[in-house]
């Protein structure tokens, strides 16, 4: 019987390359047909063929209040009568950078874009010219988008210059990015003993959330933070994911380091298409009008997003919201730990405050990209359809974080950790 999702996946892929918008989504990585939502409230989807899900992708991160949050939907709907936008400033704009500047210890001036990716390759511009140099340096495993500069990986050697990882990206401009190993403070010292002098900036994820969850070693980012001082290059925290989910004041409040430059996206549209640089004045009125480094968008600052945005930020900052978050999730986490171990499925967990990720292997911590490459994939693909036929629904992905909303209730996590408990047995009884 063909469901209503391999249907309008059929139809889909007539109009649409690979049937999607966005890769991850095609369950390239787990095969199969990609299910189609219909509707969302607090922790669960609905699909097209009226079954039901826990849903720990929340929009890969965005929903960090479930679904259909009563307090965001109330904000859009006000604005949406008042109009879509303008093409010209708003309160709404100002009210929401003045929100980040209060809540980011490195904020002082935001910039709105309309995208986590937009912000980085700005940020990356924004270094550039504030520096006068042009080597970008990024961390092997960590996502800033599809900007030409960061879809990037490492030469062969541990200091040799970047390779592309898509087609149309140009060598030279690759040859420009040089990509060390995440949590890697010795390769990542050794790099600025040799090119210091040309580095513009280092881009990190405070914690890396496109290979799975890793956090950062004890010492790795202040680390890069000295490094990045000493040798004057900017430092760029791509807190799209982390920010204000790990913390109220994102990442950097979490770890007590403050970056030059941080990339946001995500939460701060409330679900919207959104994105925002912040730092100092600084560097940051370098940015046109004001200064000599280009950038702008036709829809930057939507009033849609900004009321959304805002709303979305009024819910993370009351007080216990983060401390609650991070109940569930180690409530969660713990579990999942529990259930694998007395199925005899070797398992690995890591989570901070909201983000999480699972890992099939033997070893008792994950920290580094070649670990998360050595995980048992095929493993995950069989839990990852066990648990949609349970009615869960994770990230398409090995190598994706999880996210748990303030929607999760105990009710939803222990009925999660059950089914992890069935799903555990049938692969334990594969073994």
């Amino acid at each position: 019987m063909t469901t209503q999702s391999e249907t309008l996946f059929a139809n889909a892929l007539k109009v649409l390359p690979g049937g999607v918008n966005s890769p991850v989504r095609a369950f390239n990585g787990v095969g199969g047909t990609p299910l189609f939502f219909t509707s969302g409230s607090g922790a669960w989807l609905e699909d097209a063929d009226g079954q039901r899900y826990i849903d720990y992708v929340g929009s890969w991160g965005p929903a960090i209040a479930g679904h259909c949050n009563p307090h965001i939907e109330a904000a859009i709907e006000a604005q949406l009568r008042n109009g879509l936008g303008f093409g010209a400033p708003s309160s709404l704009e100002t009210r929401l950078a003045e929100m980040i500047v209060d809540l980011l210890p490195s904020g002082e001036k935001v910039r709105m874009v309309s995208s986590g990716t937009e912000a980085a390759m700005s940020a990356i511009r924004l270094a550039r010219g504030h520096t006068g140099r042009e080597r970008i340096v990024k961390f092997e495993g960590c996502y800033h988008g599809h900007a030409d500069s960061l879809l990037v990986k490492a030469g062969s050697g541990a200091l040799t210059m970047g390779v592309p990882t898509s087609p149309g990206v140009p060598d030279a401009l690759a040859a420009l990015t040089t990509t060390v190993e995440f949590n890697n403070t010795e390769q990542l010292t050794e790099l600025f003993a040799s090119l210091g002098s040309e580095i513009a900036a280092v881009i990190v994820e405070p914690v890396a959330g496109n290979m799975s969850c890793i956090p950062p070693a004890p010492g790795f980012l202040e680390a890069v933070r000295e490094l990045t001082t000493e040798h004057g290059a900017v430092l760029i925290f791509d807190e799209v994911m982390t920010g204000f989910r790990v913390h109220s004041g994102g990442a950097q409040a979490l770890f007590g380091i403050r970056p030059d430059l941080t990339v946001l996206g995500k939460i701060i549209g409330g679900g919207l298409p959104v994105g925002a640089i912040t730092g100092p004045a600084t560097i940051m009125d370098k940015l046109a009008p004001q200064g000599p480094v280009y950038q702008a968008g036709t829809l930057s600052g939507s009033p849609l997003a900004m009321a959304s945005g805002i709303a979305a930020l009024e819910l993370i900052s009351q007080e216990g919201f983060h401390a609650e978050l991070k109940r569930q999730t180690e409530l969660l986490c713990d579990g999942l730990a529990i259930a694998a171990r007395d199925s005899g499925i070797p398992l690995a967990v890591n989570h901070v405050c909201g983000m999480f990720g699972m890992f099939f292997t033997e070893e008792q911590s994950v920290t580094r990209f070649s670990q998360v490459m050595a995980c048992d994939s095929s493993r995950f693909v069989k839990f990852f359809h066990l648990m949609l036929a349970e009615g869960v629904n994770f990230a398409p992905s090995p190598f994706e974080s999880g996210f748990v909303s303030s929607a999760h209730r105990e009710a939803e996590i222990n009925e999660t950790i059950a089914a992890a408990a069935r799903v555990f047995a049938k692969l334990g009884a594969e073994r």
